[in-house]
């Protein structure tokens, strides 16, 4: 209705803040007043005006538009609302600036090299309105920001991020937050990354010819702060490594006592750091170790009872044998013997002169090696010398 009053723009008021506008008017107590419609622009994006509050009360001379772009102009008209529904004029428009958004803070540090963690650290910031710190995270591969972590507080400037993989690396900023819930711009991004796993030791051997053990010896690991290793065996090289052992990080050998000969298994040794971080076990490659096998059992030439002795002939199967064991079994009763070793035989030949007509006797041998390994035993061989008979 073009004759209806209009509001004076020299009677429009503004107070701006970051995200919010604060209009004043003064009121025009008409008969058929029912309020005011507040109408804005926003010059930023084209300018376009329009309504964005209806006011029922005509007696109301304040309002205050809020999530507003900070730093942005806008443009603010009045009109009167009448209570026959018709409307005034609009006023003439008046431009307001937002402030600028609240700055975050000013300095943001991370700490690497920390076991599964970084630790984040920022000064405080230094307006009361400041209510509380939002943490964020990001990755050098990842364009997407995740916040983590929202810290009441103004003066809580500490936030440690744990749960985190070995050797990773990320990046944080912070936002802050204020009472009447303002979020601030990100901060500058600080970066860091966790502690490496401690490296792996230095050519792992395992020996293959030493009795009844196997013995490990290694080069120290390239870690600075490795405080011990752990020794873990297998009994095939893909196969469940069972921990059987820790040393410190002064040792370089380990002996495995096994009492076996000839037994076969897989090792890998793992470094441990001061913060109890331990090499991956499956980056580790094994070291295959046995125990020194028996000697070979000899093979038997000759076994025959020749006058009244018995005779034993043999060929080494193996080069390690330095003595033999001949072990002989006099038959006692139907079901029952006693047996007798002779050790320390040099020869490839034994003869054996205590023997009875009429008494059955059993011998088997055995090789000796310089450790005292013994091999197998051979067959028994059966020797029996009959009574002679008696004349007539």
């Amino acid at each position: 209705d073009t004759k209806l009053p209009i509001i004076d723009v020299q009677h429009l008021k503004s107070i701006p803040d970051i995200q919010a506008v604060a209009l004043e008017w003064k009121a025009i107590p008409d008969v058929g007043v029912a309020g005011y419609n507040i109408i804005r622009a926003d010059l930023q994006q084209g300018g376009k005006f329009k309504r964005v509050a209806i006011i029922n009360n005509k007696f109301a001379t304040h309002y205050t538009d809020e999530d507003l772009i900070p730093n942005n102009r806008y443009a603010y008209k009045v009109s009167l609302l009448m209570e026959n529904g018709f409307e005034s004029i609009p006023s003439q428009s008046i431009e307001v600036t937002t402030l600028p958004n609240i700055e975050s803070v000013s300095l943001i540090q991370t700490i690497s090299n920390l076991p599964r963690q970084i630790k984040i650290l920022w000064r405080p910031h230094p307006s009361e309105r400041v209510e509380r710190y939002i943490i964020q995270r990001s990755t050098p591969t990842d364009s997407k920001w995740r916040t983590i972590k929202s810290i009441k507080n103004r003066l809580n400037v500490e936030y440690v991020d744990t749960g985190l993989k070995d050797n990773e690396t990320f990046m944080y900023r912070i936002k802050v937050k204020t009472f009447d819930k303002i979020v601030s711009e990100p901060s500058a991004i600080s970066t860091a990354t966790t502690k490496a796993l401690p490296g792996q030791i230095k050519q792992l051997q395992a020996t293959q010819n030493l009795p009844r053990k196997i013995q490990l010896s290694w080069g120290a690991s390239s870690s600075q702060d490795v405080v011990s290793y752990n020794i873990y065996r297998a009994t095939s090289a893909n196969g469940s490594y069972s921990q059987i052992a820790t040393v410190s990080s002064q040792s370089d050998r380990y002996d495995d006592v096994i009492n076996k000969d000839g037994e076969i298994f897989f090792y890998k040794i793992t470094s441990v750091d001061k913060d109890k971080l331990e090499t991956d076990i499956k980056e580790v490659n094994p070291a295959l170790g046995s125990t020194l096998p028996s000697p070979k059992t000899p093979r038997v030439t000759l076994a025959q009872i020749q006058g009244n002795k018995m005779i034993l002939n043999w060929l080494a199967a193996d080069d390690r044998a330095v003595s033999y064991n001949v072990y002989k079994k006099t038959k006692t009763g139907w079901t029952t013997s006693k047996e007798k070793r002779i050790s320390n035989i040099q020869d490839l030949r034994f003869e054996d002169p205590d023997v009875v007509r009429g008494v059955e006797y059993t011998y088997s041998l055995q090789a000796v090696d310089s450790y005292g390994l013994v091999s197998e035993k051979t067959e028994e061989i059966r020797a029996y010398m009959p009574k002679l008979e008696e004349q007539k």
